[in-house]
């Protein structure tokens, strides 16, 4: 087994751009001092994943982990909008903050629509490509050929080529890197373990930077689709961008000191320190998810009749918990005077809360679910 190197700077036009190594090679990457912090997070991760697999009717809440995941992803790369926006109809958002807010949805969508794809392809830079171009359009990004890998050279921080603070390989070494990456992804022969695997390819693809914009975004997509095509997730209930965001910095200065110093085990390190803390967080929201579930169907029973209407609005309130009686006559087919004394009842039995005050316009919010993600 080699040592492992990051790279090194190559003299090129007057700037010296990144040349990483190749990964999809026996080195040394220093599993036993790894080995008492991955075995913490193999264990949490697989705690968070049985959860994941027993409570029942999981696919309702599997859309606000996805947006918890999506908000705090793009909140890394400078969007303004919190939790709170993205579950808020865009209608309601202010014109100012909607091309974030749309963002956002992009976000949601490409992870829905990348883990449909898992079934019929494997985890590859064709499926990674798919998932770019979705979360770039419509956007900002969306002029800069969103799902193609870039021709040009890109930079990270300056205003260009010749004061920027990090510069990603030359176009023409792109090929050979990305398939380097989708060789250690599928290499069952190197003694690596999974989550180890997902780290490297994570500030792997960080180096590369693929994509003229949308890398860190889509980077962090890879993540949990790795973690679902390995089987180590059966569902996106990870939101990992959240442990990210908060630790900034130590998220940035760890993937730098690779470069610098060819220190892999500190990035990991952080990183598997982020799947331990978001695996016991994404139980604690379980565990919250569980408990009102049980409190709010026992106040369902009280609204006799519209019960069975009550418990469709309920298991739509789980996905999408700001409504107006617009959406809730569309999404429930039934009539607006229907809608509405569904939502009065809800109102009565301490489920929903009327925010505006209104006698027209109103809408209403989950507000105890929505605390729980927030």
């Amino acid at each position: 087994m080699k040592e492992f190197k990051a790279g090194t700077y190559i003299l090129h036009k007057g700037y010296k751009p990144f040349n990483p190594s190749f990964i999809n090679e026996d080195i040394d990457w220093n599993l036993e001092e790894l080995a008492p912090l991955l075995q913490e997070a193999s264990l949490w991760l697989g705690k968070l994943n049985s959860y994941a697999d027993l409570i029942p009717d999981i696919v309702f809440f599997i859309k606000m982990y996805a947006t918890k995941e999506a908000t705090n992803s793009n909140r890394i790369e400078g969007t303004r909008t919190t939790f709170e926006d993205a579950i808020t109809p865009v209608e309601q958002i202010k014109p100012e903050l909607r091309d974030d807010w749309h963002e956002v949805q992009n976000y949601i969508e490409a992870i829905s629509y990348s883990i449909s794809r898992l079934k019929e392809l494997p985890i590859s830079m064709r499926l990674i490509k798919e998932a770019h171009k979705i979360l770039l359009q419509g956007v900002r990004g969306e002029h800069k050929t969103p799902g193609e890998i870039r021709k040009t050279q890109n930079w990270i921080g300056g205003s260009s080529l010749k004061d920027a603070f990090f510069i990603p390989p030359e176009p023409n070494m792109l090929p050979d890197l990305l398939t380097d990456i989708e060789k250690f992804l599928h290499n069952e022969d190197l003694q690596v373990p999974e989550l180890i695997k997902a780290g490297i390819v994570h500030y792997q693809f960080e180096t590369i930077h693929p994509f003229l914009d949308g890398n860190g975004r889509t980077g962090r997509l890879l993540i949990i689709l790795y973690l679902i095509s390995t089987g180590l997730l059966s569902k996106p209930v990870l939101y990992i961008s959240d442990f990210f965001e908060r630790n900034r910095m130590s998220y940035y200065d760890s993937l730098s000191m690779v470069k610098q110093r060819d220190d892999m085990t500190q990035w990991l390190k952080f990183f598997l320190s982020g799947i331990v803390e978001t695996s016991k967080n994404s139980i604690k929201t379980f565990e919250q998810i569980i408990k009102l579930k049980k409190g709010v169907e026992s106040k369902l029973a009280k609204i006799g009749k519209k019960s069975a209407n009550g418990q469709r609005l309920l298991e739509f309130l789980y996905s999408q918990p700001k409504v107006n009686s617009k959406l809730i006559s569309t999404e429930l087919c039934v009539t607006p005077a229907t809608a509405n004394g569904l939502l009065q009842a809800f109102v009565e039995q301490g489920i929903l809360e009327e925010k505006t005050g209104y006698n027209r316009n109103r809408f209403y919010v989950f507000e105890e679910y929505i605390k729980i993600f927030r």
